[in-house]
């Protein structure tokens, strides 16, 4: 596979930010949902924005879920959201951020609640 990821366990990987077009490597790859982690224009306006992205993943068959988190601080809210989309979405998930490190914290941190 191309687009770089890091498997967490068998149902979760995290990746660093994907394009549009990597949704149907993604697909490809076994993975039947991605969630992703940035607010929009976090990186100023050639980040890819969330519904470009989505429209992308429903193409290829992939269930989405946009779920902005900042960078530099992760709750217990966030963590519990993580924890209760990873449990509504099809497996295997992909959750991707600017480096993928914000998608980690955030299922290592659904795990402790």
């Amino acid at each position: 596979m191309s687009f770089p990821h890091q498997r967490l366990d068998d149902d979760v990987a995290v990746a660093p930010q994907l394009s549009p077009d990597a949704m149907a490597e993604v697909a490809a790859a076994g993975f039947r949902s991605v969630i992703n982690n940035r607010p929009d224009f976090e990186a100023g306006p050639d980040q890819p924005t969330s519904a470009s992205i989505e429209a992308a993943a429903t193409a290829a068959g992939l269930a989405y879920v946009h779920q902005p988190v900042l960078s530099s601080v992760q709750t217990a809210d966030d963590y519990a959201r993580f924890g209760a989309v990873l449990q509504s979405l099809p497996k295997p998930v992909l959750a991707f951020c600017r480096s993928g490190t914000r998608c980690g914290n955030l299922w290592r941190g659904s795990r402790e609640l």
